[in-house]
């Protein structure tokens, strides 16, 4: 191996090879630190638009948890008028229950009083 003969037009293809290598590598390096930077940028927006969402959802559940409440507070309203009523009518009930009561007993005084004494005939002295 004391003397090498190559053919120049091979160490040139060689050659050329070679520098088209380290430009497509070079090219390559650059357009992943482009990705890079563009993944880098969306990633930074995603996490604003990540929170401005989140925000929008916590208002609007806020919101819909106001209205639960509201919408709670007037059906406890409504209870409470369903269950006063309800004793309303409840005593209404007893005092029809006494009156009726009354009404018979008055009822069953009056027929027993409204019919002629029997009179027991008097025994004659003689």
């Amino acid at each position: 191996m004391e003397k090498l003969n190559l053919p120049i037009a091979l160490v040139a293809a060689l050659a050329v090879q070679l520098a088209g290598g380290v430009w497509w590598v070079s090219q390559q390096a650059s357009t992943i630190t482009g990705l890079e930077d563009t993944v880098s940028q969306l990633g930074s927006r995603m996490a604003i638009e990540d929170n401005i969402h989140l925000r929008r959802d916590v208002e609007s559940n806020k919101d819909d948890i106001v209205d639960i409440y509201d919408s709670i507070d007037d059906l406890y309203e409504e209870l409470d008028n369903l269950t006063r009523n309800l004793m309303v009518v409840t005593e209404l009930q007893r005092r029809i229950a006494v009156l009726e009561a009354t009404q018979e007993f008055i009822k069953a005084n009056h027929n027993s009083n409204s019919k002629p004494p029997k009179l027991k005939p008097k025994k004659q002295r003689d």
